[in-house]
């Protein structure tokens, strides 16, 4: 894929090419840099295969980090609510931040559940236009099996009306229309989703 300069109405800055084209760093350095976006409700287990998928990838030597959307609201997004305003921002922010990580070579996956579509296929567009692999993990957890889990006690406390705006409950949660994978946690082992993952990755 070729490596491209994003696009900028600013014309007081300029995108710096490095001087070895990105194929070229990838191949020196054994790498392989592309972005794995798992979205889904609270509790629909992104983050537990995200980590297994790490632990894996990490087995063989693979360069990944996962960018969880808790993790990230600790630090880069610690700014943001929970608002729709401020969840655009918040998945705008972690698409720009997975995107240089996966040019840089590295395999990112990133839990976060993105429950507007415009901002997944923003997050998918950007990694075209700079010819990055991006994969859209749909975690297909049933809404009653994610408040079973409840392993953050938020979906009582939105149940009770303590939390405003939750997705799945008072928000909105707009499933993807073609995601390149479907899992259902509820369904087989995590082994076996940390499989079709890694089939996913091994046939980009």
């Amino acid at each position: 894929m070729s490596e491209q300069s994003p696009q900028q109405d600013n014309p007081n800055i300029t995108w710096q090419i490095s001087n070895i084209p990105r194929q070229e760093r990838w191949q020196l350095l054994g790498l392989s840099g592309m972005t794995i976006w798992l979205t889904g409700l609270s509790g629909s287990g992104k983050s537990t295969i995200a980590f297994a998928l790490e632990n894996d990838l990490i087995s063989q030597r693979r360069a990944v980090c996962v960018l969880d959307g808790d993790n990230l609201r600790y630090g880069i997004n610690e700014d943001l609510g929970f608002s729709a305003s401020d969840r655009k921002e918040n998945n705008r922010r972690t698409a720009e931040i997975s995107l240089l990580m996966a040019n840089a070579g590295l395999i990112v996956v990133v839990p976060q559940i993105s429950p507007f579509r415009m901002s997944r296929e923003h997050a998918r567009e950007i990694h075209t236009k700079a010819g990055i692999p991006f994969y859209e993990i749909f975690v297909d957890t049933p809404i009653e099996v994610c408040e079973s889990r409840d392993p953050k006690g938020l979906y009582k406390q939105a149940r009770k009306g303590l939390i405003k705006g939750f997705t799945g409950i008072d928000d909105p949660y707009e499933a993807p229309e073609n995601p390149d994978l479907i899992i259902r946690s509820e369904q087989g082992q995590l082994s076996n989703h940390v499989k079709e993952l890694l089939k996913l990755i091994e046939g980009s």
